[in-house]
């Protein structure tokens, strides 16, 4: 399995160890009693319902779980019930439909996070944001997986594209101009550290808080959270569109993300 797909089912089966300590008063509970289908049963009930979210959505906190998410939660019980050679298995969800931008919604959606910065958005968040949102759209990968690369992975001149692994993805227009002009403010940033460049395409754009009586640390010195990239989304689109929109609602189909095998056109204002 993928990394993402093992911290996403982790996730989940620690949701369910926690409802069944909570249900059952105490954290001694053997394999075998966790994993007694009507324990299951409840804590899906739960889920589905909002009462086992940690964090607000856009219904609201106590909005029913999306369908999709239940799948997940279905398949990781499933997956670690094979794992403990365990018989019975929960029935098992077709996944649903996500929602995804269209292609020109899309491009007017990255110019606005590109140009329209919000009153009081930072301007580097702003552009970094901007150019995560990009690059899942160009290449149909998720943030965990683009939160690890490397600047020496982006080829912006010439044919423009990305190394993904041993795969080379090409980049529209729009999509490396709002690269560079992310690598112009990463640059600022990474010129006040003192060292080398430690090579991390996304980067904090802001001192990370003080641990350990120890100072803040420097924008720069380590890569930027996953969840620093997830929130950082979630903020702008919620200020320039109104609503919060996850960053796999950018992702189009081949046919039109291609664009003839360029990627994005270039969007207005951009150029």
């Amino acid at each position: 399995m993928t990394e993402t797909t093992l911290r996403i089912r982790g996730h989940f089966l620690d949701e369910f160890l926690r409802h069944a300590e909570q249900s059952a008063g105490t954290a001694d509970i053997s394999a075998s009693e966790l994993m007694d289908p009507a324990r299951a049963g409840a804590w899906l009930a739960d889920a589905s319902a909002g009462k086992t979210r940690t964090r607000n959505s856009l219904y609201g906190p106590e909005a029913a779980a999306y369908s999709n998410s239940m799948r997940v939660r279905i398949d990781s019980y499933n997956a670690f019930a094979e794992f403990l050679c365990l018989p019975g298995r929960l029935e098992s969800q077709a996944p649903a439909s996500g929602f995804y931008l269209t292609p020109a919604d899309t491009e007017r959606l990255l110019h606005d996070l590109a140009v329209r910065r919000p009153v009081h958005a930072n301007a580097a968040t702003s552009l970094r944001t901007a150019a995560v949102a990009a690059l899942v759209t160009d290449t149909g990968i998720n943030v965990p997986e683009l939160a690890r690369l490397k600047v020496s992975a982006l080829h912006l001149d010439g044919e423009a594209h990305i190394d993904l692994g041993d795969e080379a993805c090409p980049l529209g227009s729009a999509t490396v101009q709002i690269l560079n002009r992310w690598l112009l403010a990463r640059a600022e940033i990474i010129a006040e550290l003192e060292g080398s460049d430690p090579g991390h395409l996304w980067i904090p754009t802001k001192p990370g808080r003080p641990r350990g009586g120890q100072p803040p640390v420097k924008p720069g010195v380590t890569r930027a959270a996953v969840r620093t990239l997830h929130a950082a989304h979630r903020t702008l689109v919620s200020q320039v569109l109104g609503t919060p929109l996850r960053p796999g609602a950018f992702r189009v189909s081949v046919q039109s993300r291609s664009r003839g095998g360029s990627g994005m056109t270039a969007a207005p204002g951009l150029e």
